[in-house]
């Protein structure tokens, strides 16, 4: 349905200031993808509001005139959420960045969406406390993004993701009724709509404050970092550490590809250039308690094949080894202006299998990937090179992903982890559901949006976005002979 962006803007004007609203083509180019570049859409019309009065006034208008829309925070998502691929108007919430009340009694903290991640920390470590999800683009991130997609992190291993850590929700539903969802309680008699919310991907509504759970600062924290000849090897230490009942704050694997960008991004060698592998290992908690389990993963790193192992307690000294990690992305990026992410999960136990099926893949498909991944939790994250001008290129990628995920998927595994959905992997969404559980997942979407308004079709495979299957069809051989001519081409 086409609509009349000039009429809308002048209908939201009466409500908005005019520095909240962006019509300019060459300022809205600025929001035609997320994190996710492959895929690109320029909005019509772009509102940015401050409270949540404005957000509900903007989303009411939306429902009494069928306009659809589309929430975006920082716009480092991964999956495609924030892209606006059809006439709908985009709600971006970064604007909306106060700390609205910290309860440190209580262990709270309330904020708008657009308040980023590493900010919440930074507003109560001075008094002792931290907020524990730390996805690896904390710095730039947003948390009612990482309410959408349900965020992880490095430290998710020990405790948890998003939905761990949020307690209370005030949020805009589709027709523009401001509702809460949990509350401060831990624990609550009623249905957890809180928790069906969080990671929906803006198809329930936009959250306009959310309570987050602070944690107190550990009393000791060590870093280890341990160097493998081989990826398996690395795989190998960390079912080891898990099977002694160690439980790691994180643990994060990098493979050669990364360790060697990464070096090169920084002109150090921070990590060791020749090894297969580096595992990052970090252990917290009391004093005794984290110099005892360090020790003990330290034997079992080695008995697992670590060449080497490096020791950090300073914490800037610790700060160094993880600023690699949390940097692999951009480091990747100054190799290679384009890229490709996939978010896929599989048990500990299979990440020797998997990350030699994505290695075997890689080959065949003539595309250059690198590894970083949550190791603790199986979350891989393998980075696809490719140069955007090789004919067809782009769609080799994408089948190469896919291949990825049907790899993560033959052992156990879900095709996402931590990106979400969104639109760049609603295609493959019927090979882990059967088509009576994706129905009920479309009823509770339609229970809070039966006028199909909030990020229109996202999450869902439908005839129109996948093909009549609502599947993506892979047959390596059409994809010729000469796929290795430009493997290396990026």
């Amino acid at each position: 349905m086409k609509h009349d962006w000039d009429a809308l803007k002048k209908g939201l004007s009466r409500f908005l200031p005019s520095k909240a609203l962006v019509s300019k083509r060459q300022e809205l180019l600025v929001y035609d993808c997320d994190g996710l570049t492959i895929d690109r859409n320029c909005p019509p019309l772009a509102v940015l509001p401050e409270t949540t009065s404005e957000v509900s006034k903007i989303i009411n208008y939306c429902h009494k005139h069928k306009i659809p829309f589309v929430a975006r925070g920082s716009g480092t998502g991964l999956s495609g959420g924030a892209l606006v691929e059809e006439d709908a108007l985009l709600v971006i919430t970064s604007r909306m960045r106060r700390v609205l009340e910290v309860d440190l009694a209580n262990q709270l903290i309330t904020v708008q969406p657009g308040v980023i991640n590493s900010w919440v920390t930074r507003a109560v470590e001075g008094e002792g406390f931290y907020y524990a999800p730390d996805p690896s683009s904390q710095i730039v991130c947003s948390i009612g993004g990482n309410v959408a997609e349900n965020s992880g992190g490095v430290h998710c291993l020990k405790y948890g993701v998003t939905s761990n850590h949020v307690l209370g929700l005030e949020v805009v539903l589709p027709d523009g009724t401001v509702t809460n969802l949990g509350s401060e309680l831990a624990e609550n008699a009623e249905i957890d709509l809180r928790g069906a919310f969080i990671g929906s991907e803006g198809t329930l509504g936009i959250a306009t404050s959310i309570t987050l759970r602070l944690l107190r600062a550990p009393e000791s924290v060590i870093v280890l970092l341990a160097d493998f000849q081989t990826m398996e090897s690395a795989g190998q230490a960390v079912s080891e550490i898990t099977a002694a009942g160690l439980m790691p704050s994180g643990m994060e694997i990098m493979d050669n590809f990364m360790i060697k960008a990464v070096n090169d991004l920084f002109g150090v060698e921070e990590y060791p250039s020749n090894a297969g592998a580096v595992l990052l290992v970090e252990i917290d908690g009391q004093v005794a308690e984290v110099q005892a389990a360090a020790e003990h993963a330290i034997q079992l790193c080695k008995a697992a094949g670590a060449g080497g192992i490096r020791r950090a307690e300073a914490e800037s000294e610790r700060a160094r080894l993880w600023k690699g990690r949390k940097s692999a992305f951009a480091a990747v990026g100054k190799i290679s202006a384009n890229y490709y992410v996939q978010d896929g999960v599989v048990p500990r136990t299979s990440l020797p299998k998997v990350l030699a099926s994505i290695e075997r893949l890689s080959k065949i498909y003539g595309l250059p990937v690198a590894n970083v991944f949550h190791a603790g939790d199986g979350n891989l994250h393998p980075l696809i090179l490719y140069n955007p001008s090789m004919p067809s290129v782009e769609e080799r990628v994408r089948d190469l992903g896919a291949e990825i995920l049907k790899e993560c998927l033959s052992v156990g595994g879900s095709i996402t982890g931590e990106h979400g959905v969104g639109a760049d992997k609603r295609c493959y969404l019927d090979w882990m559901f059967q088509s009576e559980d994706l129905e009920a997942m479309r009823l509770v979407r339609e229970a809070f949006d039966p006028s199909n308004l909030a990020n229109p079709g996202k999450i869902f495979p439908t005839p129109r976005s996948c093909g009549e299957s609502a599947r993506r069809k892979i047959t390596l051989s059409t994809h010729g002979n000469d796929l290795g001519n430009d493997a290396h081409a990026f």
